[in-house]
């Protein structure tokens, strides 16, 4: 579904991504795991065209998306959920939500979505910074959604959000693959976490993947080492 080649990533004459190689297949997450300053946001700023590709292939269904604007690769099936949420404050749950129709050609929210997010509902006609943190998570993912993609991506979804709603998360996630047949890639700090939702892990260190195994066989403390400071 996804497919990354060779994927090189500077910052003026400092490169961050150092020839990047993995696939994401159908209905698979796959966890991006490191400590801050790997490069995990530079890759998923990457892919959504956030910053631009010093070299390398990014494909979507095997349709090539390296070259494009990040509004063509949402209209391709890309949907990035960014660090920090980024949801509009000022704006209505449901006008966020709407935000992510524009390559639909729909002006109402789907169902399905309020029913993936039963409290967005509650909320509709509240302003997102009136949200909790947990609760513009949800707005964020439920935006990336309304896009109907075939990928979704989610920078730190964890940071700043409480144990309990974490949980919560990653049953969400999972129904979300399970229900709307997504790919997703998690970039990630918490191992608990990762392990929870993931059915792949990829470890980041210096903008190179340095570690990858299936969840069924990984090594929890080889990860953890990597994670550890």
């Amino acid at each position: 579904m996804l497919s990354v080649t060779d994927l090189h990533v500077a910052y003026g004459q400092s490169e961050v991504l150092h020839g990047l190689n993995f696939t994401v297949k159908p209905d698979e997450i796959v966890a991006i795991m490191g400590r801050n300053g790997m490069g995990k946001t530079t890759l998923m700023k990457a892919l959504m065209g956030v910053v631009p590709t010093a070299s390398g292939r990014i494909a979507i269904d095997d349709s090539e998306i390296a070259g494009l604007k990040s509004f063509e690769r949402v209209a391709k099936g890309l949907a990035y959920v960014p660090q920090g949420r980024m949801i509009f404050s000022t704006m209505t749950v449901q006008e966020n939500i709407e935000t992510g129709l524009t390559v639909t050609g729909r002006s109402d929210v789907p169902e399905d979505i309020y029913e993936l997010f039963p409290v967005l509902l509650e909320m509709r006609h509240r302003r997102g910074g009136n949200l909790s943190g947990g609760q513009q998570q949800q707005l964020a993912i439920a935006r990336a959604l309304a896009s109907n993609p075939k990928v979704l991506l989610l920078d730190e979804p964890t940071e700043g959000i409480q144990p309990s709603i974490i949980r919560e998360m990653a049953r969400t996630l999972k129904r979300i693959r399970d229900e709307k047949g997504l790919s997703i890639i998690v970039s990630e700090q918490v191992l608990s976490f990762a392990l929870d939702i993931a059915d792949r892990v990829l470890v980041l260190e210096n903008g190179e993947i340095v570690h990858e195994d299936e969840r069924a066989n990984i090594d929890e403390a080889k990860v953890a080492s990597f994670l550890s400071v």
